[in-house]
This record gives C-alpha cells, structure tokens and sequence, in this order.
C-alpha cells in the first residue's frame, strides 16, 4: 500500500469518526429537546445526616412545583439550586439533567465545629463562622458552649453576626474549638465551655471537679499550657479534686481555690 492510498484511509477514517460523533451529538440534543423528567435523584456527598432524601424531594416538591412531565431543557436548574441553598443545612447544592430523563441534584452538608445553647434554643457555627439552627433529624458531636453567650441572633437564625464584635467573638471561639480539636487531649478531656455573666469562658473537665476560669478566648496556648502545669504540678503535689476552681486567665499565674 503506498503513501497516497495510506493517506487517503487515514483522511477517510477521521472523516467517519468526525460523522458518527456528530450523528451521536445531534442524537443526544435531540433527546435533551424531546425528552421529558421523569423524576428525581439525590446524592449526597458526605456522611451528615442533617437531611435525608426524601427532604430534598419536599424541597423541590414545595419550593420548584412540578418538575416531573417537563421537557428537560426547560428545568430551570438555577432555580432548583437556589431553592436548595436557601436551606439552613445545606452549604452547596448542583443540579442537571441526564439522558435517563432524570433531574440530578448533588448536596452538600454543612459541617459544624461548634454547639451554642442559649436560652431555650440553640444554634450551630461551621468553620466560617455561618450560624444555623440545630436540626430535627440529627445532632452532630460537636463542643457545646452554653451561658451567657455574647451573641445575638434569634431562633432560626442563619447567617454570620451582624455586629463586629460578635463576629470577633466567634471567630475567636472557632479557633479555640479548632485547637482543641488539633491537641490530640483536650477535645477528649474538655465535657463543656460555659460563659459567665463576666464574659469569662469556663471549662468543664469529663473527669475531676475542678472548673477552669479560661478568660476570654484569646492566649488559647498558654493557657492551655497552664492548665496542662496544673495537672501537671499542682496535681501531682495535692492530689485530684483538691482544689474546685483554678484561674489560669492571667499571664504566668495559675490561682486555685478550693
């Protein structure tokens, strides 16, 4: 065979290449303009259980209408992903169509870091700081801090605090949350945070009766350096549960009363 009639298949060969992915394309448009929903399916892409399936369906249901019997090309899928990220519990939500007639919708789930208990309700915060509220089918194992928490939103609430100092606030509780987390001991050991009517956060151990006066959720390594010098130190010398409450709030002093 020589080089002319060589080319001349391998031209030929695109060409046909070229004619079937086109046939198959257009096949597939003309599927997507004629086809319609025939209904929905959910994936969700993580291990939360704040929603379940048949939760995002009475989303949908409620919020888009009917969605089933509609040509796919005209589901408005902005409108679907919206009516989705408009829930509390939901950080990021994808919608589209595909060839088996069916609406897709990919959900992501907040995660958060931190419980707050105020009053006669509570709230979450995630990493970024977003506040939502606690949720009926699940409850996620997460640090509680309880009291007089210096934040003020109401029941229901989701967002990011509307006053500076607020934000500050939780941001700076959020990452004492996360060093906790980060220690290896001290998510383990720490049961609750409460917030005194001085603003002062105190630490509740699983074990022991000591009550520890943190402060403010500022200098989180060195005093929980402090703390670790009680157990430590004075510890080792007078023995657990002598002492009920230890201040380690201010720099280089650890007070203990009994």
């Amino acid at each position: 065979m020589n080089k002319i009639v060589r080319h001349t298949l391998a031209v030929l060969s695109l060409v046909v290449i070229a004619v079937v992915m086109t046939v198959v394309y257009n096949g597939s448009e003309k599927n997507k303009h004629t086809k319609t929903c025939t209904g929905l399916r959910v994936e969700l892409a993580d291990e939360r259980n704040f929603l379940s399936k048949n939760d995002i369906k009475s989303f949908l249901d409620n919020g888009y209408g009917a969605y089933v019997g509609q040509r796919l090309e005209d589901i408005d899928l902005k409108k679907v992903e919206k009516i989705l990220d408009n829930r509390s519990a939901v950080l990021k939500s994808e919608a589209f169509v595909t060839s088996d007639g069916l609406l897709n919708v990919r959900i992501t789930q907040r995660e958060p870091v931190v419980r707050f208990q105020k009053g006669n309700f509570g709230f979450y915060a995630d990493e970024r700081g977003y506040i939502f509220p606690l949720q009926h089918n699940y409850s996620s194992l997460v640090p509680i801090v309880d009291g007089e928490i210096p934040i003020e939103v109401e029941k229901g609430y989701k967002g990011v605090p509307k006053d500076a100092r607020q934000k500050k606030w939780l941001g700076e509780i959020i990452n004492m949350i996360s060093y906790m987390a980060g220690s290896g001991i001290w998510e383990e050991n720490i049961s609750q945070i409460t917030v005194s009517r001085g603003g002062d956060l105190v630490l509740i151990p699983r074990v022991g009766k000591e009550r520890f006066v943190f402060g403010s959720p500022t200098e989180i390594e060195e005093k929980f350096s402090r703390i670790r010098e009680y157990y430590e130190s004075v510890v080792a010398e007078k023995g657990k549960d002598y002492y009920s409450s230890v201040n380690v709030k201010f720099d280089g002093q650890i007070v203990c009363r009994q």
